[in-house]
């Protein structure tokens, strides 16, 4: 089976090879500050391992959603013009317009490889928050990318809800590698719940999907995240999937 390599900018930043395609999630390349968003702001502690500048070709972009400075920034939103498309949810499409294409869940588009095959990018449900938290937080989307011979990849986006992996391990799993939006995210506007997958919720989804890689991502460089890399890594070992982690670091890749 043909490889899949991830390299981790930052936050929720990642370049995914796979099939001979370079696909790049959520761009943020913005530096450390404040963010306002509405009548609030988020904090942003860390800048990216790589500029924009130095990411090279891509051939899609997998944004999860549009509305939010810590999953596209100012600067990824020039990025965007230099992207022949980028997939995303139909309000994102509808705020942003081209090269943004909206793929409402379930619905598939195969992208040519080079090898003349396709990669199958397919959108999956993704609730950034509580059941009922949808008005509040907005539209968000997964991704799952499949195809002959390939490793079947899931990118979670910005997901906190179980049910919602358990959903999509049903209907397209098992999953080889799982990219998993982590940091149990906290904010005023839904204080009771997180936003994103907790530690435990990541272990967990990793055990769903039957998953043999974890790649975390966006559980890092923002003040909101009240979970880290340190709390991962012990989820992982309670869980019995230590193995499965791979945590890495701003700026390093690794090849599954």
């Amino acid at each position: 089976m043909t490889t899949v390599d991830i390299l981790y900018v930052g936050g929720p930043t990642a370049v995914i090879e796979l099939g001979g395609l370079r696909l790049l999630t959520d761009p943020t390349f913005d530096a450390p500050g404040e963010y306002p968003i509405g009548s609030r702001s988020l904090v942003k502690t860390a800048g990216p391992a790589l500029p924009a500048s130095r990411i090279a070709r891509v051939d899609a972009v997998l944004l999860s959603h549009d509305q939010h400075p810590d999953n596209l920034d100012a600067a990824g939103r020039a990025h965007l013009a230099e992207v022949p498309l980028a997939l995303s949810t139909a309000s994102a499409y509808e705020r942003i317009g081209a090269p943004v294409r909206a793929l409402p869940s379930w619905e598939h588009l195969d992208l040519p490889r080079p090898d003349g095959g396709a990669l199958r990018v397919t959108a999956v449900p993704a609730l950034h928050g509580p059941e009922g938290s949808e008005p509040l937080v907005g539209e968000v989307t997964g991704f799952v990318l499949s195809g002959g011979g390939l490793p079947t990849v899931y990118v979670s986006g910005d997901n906190a809800s179980l049910d919602v992996v358990r959903t999509i391990a049903g209907r397209l799993g098992p999953i080889d590698v799982a990219v998993l939006f982590a940091g149990a995210a906290r904010t005023p506007l839904v204080p009771d719940a997180p936003l994103t997958l907790t530690s435990e919720a990541a272990a967990e989804a990793a055990r769903i999907l039957g998953a043999r890689h974890v790649v975390p991502l966006h559980f890092e460089h923002w003040a909101h995240f009240t979970q880290d890399g340190a709390t991962l890594t012990k989820a992982f070992a309670q869980a019995g999937l230590t193995d499965r982690l791979h945590l890495l670091a701003p700026g390093a890749s690794v090849r599954l």
